[in-house]
């Protein structure tokens, strides 16, 4: 929206000033169409651009367009009059103007470079955080691999646990038999 706008008073600036170099040496025989409208684009350019216009124009800078606002035709007049203390030439205006449309320029340009710097930090962030994501999901699958793995040794455990166990009652009941023929046997051989 900044740099749409930027455009605009860019546009509007160049063709103000293409209009004053078109009639820069005799001003007074400018159409009043022309100054009328050259006028509305100062005032508007002023009241959109207060802020950014701070520190760029002077004070006196600023009188001579508030003047030229409020009586553009009378402002060109070969003679004073009443309003104003002396004729000021054309030159001052067009010099205002280019001074403007190269301080916009100068914005616009270092917005331009701010959202390029600020959408390559974005890309950089993205690629990081999608590289992240990346090592995560590897993660994620390597544990749930390495979960799948200790779930199946686990339940291999169980039923070699529930084997050895059959197997040692099967021993203890053999080793019960046998001690009961040894000691059947022993007494035999006692007799």
């Amino acid at each position: 929206a900044e740099e749409k706008d930027l455009l605009e008073s860019i546009s509007a600036l160049k063709a103000a000033i293409v209009v004053l170099s078109k009639h820069h040496s005799s001003l007074v025989q400018m159409p009043r169409s022309h100054v009328m409208a050259l006028a509305a684009t100062v005032q508007s350019e002023l009241q959109k651009h207060a802020s950014m216009l701070q520190g760029v124009l002077t004070h006196s800078q600023r009188r001579v367009l508030a003047g030229f606002v409020q009586a553009p035709q009378d402002y060109f007049d070969a003679a004073p009059t009443f309003k104003q203390s002396y004729a000021p030439q054309s030159g001052e205006i067009f010099g205002i103007l280019k001074q403007m449309r190269d301080t916009f320029e100068s914005n616009l340009s270092a917005a331009q470079k701010e959202e390029l710097s600020n959408q390559k930090a974005y890309e950089d962030l993205k690629a990081a955080k999608e590289a992240e994501i990346a090592a995560g999901q590897a993660q994620l699958d390597s544990k749930t691999r390495e979960l799948a793995d200790t779930d199946e040794k686990n339940a291999q455990a169980k039923v070699d646990i529930e084997d050895t166990r059959s197997s040692l009652s099967a021993d203890e009941q053999f080793l019960m038999v046998l001690k009961e023929k040894c000691s059947m046997t022993d007494k035999e051989w006692e007799e």
